[in-house]
């Protein structure tokens, strides 16, 4: 299969560019060729090249800038027209906006899916234009985006492909950090932005305090993109507001969040809602305890007390509790460690996504161009 792909992001930051990679990452040893096309330029694009893959790079700029879109979207064609994929999988909303026009210029409006990154807003405008444009199909993380999905209008074919993440590589020698010892470390990464909830769970950590239980808080990432700035610069007075100087370590942006993981006791995910969850998935790969929201894509793979903990909501209290359930027992939390990690390896590594993926692709083909039908690897929504 030949696929080109759209990419709004230069930078490898988060759960989107993790999942994009890990399909490029194995791609092409199974056969597919993949093509991304950046709206910018970054080290993302310039380390593919590097690793021999096409990439283009069309600077996009903002969508308010009608004669960039234009522009744009002319560019986009060529590179279609040249490339002739057989599909073209626009990765977010915003990709959309540009290569659902660019698709039909090229006469190739038939051959358009774009992916939903998030789960949809009902009022949420992007979401909404991103929706009226051509597309054969629309992929998510999760049932719960594809039902959000499923709420605009109109009506698109709609896969849900769970996500994966590679095995990882064991750092050597002690971890990046120094940090006390007869405490459990409790870790949340992303970036800092509100949804993602690190001033949540830094009040769920004063209530478990004020509930007689000890614990390290390492929160890992920055104001990536520059997103949240507000909120990133008030994270520090939070901390010293509720008395846990000393308590709490903030890394900042961080290259590879990895070694940073592996000197977790428990990684947390407080994302309300979470579109899936990729941390998590990286966490249980590494045997760390998880605690997610039972809301969105963690409730769809998680079991609950099983291969890891839901929390009722991401209230600081709810959140609270579910760790409650993991700081009191060493025992409780390597159970849960052990049976997430065989969760992982049996269907979350990064080629049982790329299975998943690229058969329900096959599926979107197969239904333009009916032939014998493919194997299961998505859920129409």
């Amino acid at each position: 299969m030949r696929l080109l792909v759209t990419v709004p992001w230069a930078e490898p930051l988060g759960g989107a560019e993790a999942m994009l990679q890990a399909v490029l990452d194995g791609a092409r040893a199974e056969g597919h060729e993949v093509e991304p096309v950046f709206f910018e330029h970054g080290s993302w694009p310039e380390t593919l090249r590097a690793q021999g893959f096409r990439v283009a790079v069309v600077h996009a700029g903002r969508l308010r800038e009608a004669h960039r879109w234009v522009a744009t979207v002319g560019r986009l064609a060529a590179i279609m027209r040249s490339r002739r994929p057989d599909l073209i999988m626009n990765w977010a909303a915003k990709t959309h906006l540009y290569g659902a026009p660019a698709a039909t210029l090229a006469g190739m409006a038939d051959r358009v899916v774009w992916w939903q990154q998030a789960i949809p807003p009902r009022s949420g405008w992007l979401d909404r234009v991103a929706t009226r444009l051509p597309a054969s199909a629309i992929f998510c993380y999760s049932q719960a985006a594809a039902s959000a999905q499923g709420e605009l209008h109109p009506a698109r074919p709609t896969y849900v492909v769970n996500a994966g993440a590679p095995p990882p590589e064991r750092s050597a020698g002690p971890g990046p950090l120094e940090l006390p010892s007869g405490v459990p470390v409790v870790g949340l990464v992303g970036r800092l932005q509100p949804w993602k909830g690190q001033d949540r769970l830094l009040r769920a950590q004063a209530l478990l305090r004020d509930r007689g239980h000890s614990m390290h808080l390492v929160i890992v990432g920055g104001d990536a993109w520059g997103l949240s700035s507000e909120y990133a610069s008030s994270l520090p007075g939070l901390v010293t507001e509720l008395g846990l100087d000393g308590e709490v370590t903030m890394t900042g942006q961080v290259p590879d969040a990895g070694p940073y993981v592996e000197q977790f006791d428990v990684l947390v995910n407080a994302s309300d809602p979470e579109p899936f969850g990729i941390v998590l998935l990286e966490g249980m790969s590494r045997g760390v305890a998880v605690v997610g929201v039972d809301s969105g894509g963690p409730a769809e793979f998680l079991q609950d007390g099983r291969t890891g903990i839901l929390a009722r909501s991401g209230s600081p209290e709810a959140l609270a509790d579910a760790l409650e359930q993991l700081l009191v027992s060493d025992e409780r939390r390597a159970e849960i460690a052990q049976a997430g990690l065989e969760s992982y390896a049996r269907d979350f590594t990064d080629a049982a996504m790329r299975k998943r993926f690229f058969s329900s692709l096959q599926r979107v083909l197969d239904a333009k161009h009916p032939i014998s039908p493919s194997s299961n690897g998505a859920v129409p929504g």
